[in-house]
């Protein structure tokens, strides 16, 4: 399938009362406890980035704990229904652009990307995704990321998933805490991390040792 074609699905999924059951899910309810328990461990989240926001029903849980959030997803009904669902919030900046073309001078002090990367054509273009994202990351910044295993991945047509995207943000960043989130099917199984980009100092020292 073509990227455009995924893109494609996507927003008509997206008509849906409520897309790939992100409220009504135990298993997507318990993904999105975790993925939040991870983004405000480390305390007030000045300036956070999140990249693929769906419908909004995480963004509606991490809205409440950033002074600014930005939003970004390539699907433009995604950005009207999560931008509907937390208009009580006026902190938050909404942009319809994938994460191959989105550009800011702004450093963030956390980045959540999740079920997201896995749409990219190939390895190639998740690797460059992720160099971009690291670009945006400010030092001792965190980065969420959360996916479902390389096994499914593949099997839903996808070049790969959590495994692999790991292993890349692993060359960067420092992975301060891993979850497993599994539900009851072969389809609900997921990976969720948690990265530190340390100051350039410390990766200096690492070098050296």
């Amino acid at each position: 399938m073509r990227l455009n074609e995924k893109y494609e699905l996507l927003e008509r999924e997206l008509a849906a009362d409520d897309p790939w059951r992100l409220d009504g899910s135990p298993f997507e309810r318990e993904r999105h406890t975790q993925m939040l328990r991870l983004s405000i461990s480390q305390g007030v989240i000045r300036n956070g980035l999140e990249v693929g926001c769906a419908a909004g029903a995480f963004t509606e849980k991490l809205a409440p704990h950033c002074q600014r959030l930005t939003v970004i997803d390539v699907v433009p009904r995604a950005i009207g229904r999560a931008s509907a669902r937390t208009k009580r919030w006026s902190h938050i900046a909404w942009t319809v652009s994938d994460i191959q073309q989105f550009s800011t001078a702004e450093r963030f002090d956390l980045i959540v990307v999740a079920e997201v990367l896995y749409y990219l054509r190939d390895v190639a273009e998740m690797r460059t995704a992720i160099d971009k994202l690291v670009g945006m990351l400010a030092p001792d910044g965190h980065l969420i990321f959360g996916s479902a295993r390389d096994a499914n991945c593949r099997r839903w047509g996808h070049a790969a998933g959590a495994e692999t995207v790991i292993a890349m943000l692993n060359e960067t960043l420092v992975e301060v805490e891993r979850v497993q989130c599994q539900g009851v099917s072969d389809n609900e199984d997921c990976l969720i991390a948690c990265f530190r980009r340390p100051f350039r100092s410390s990766i200096q020292s690492n070098r050296q040792l």
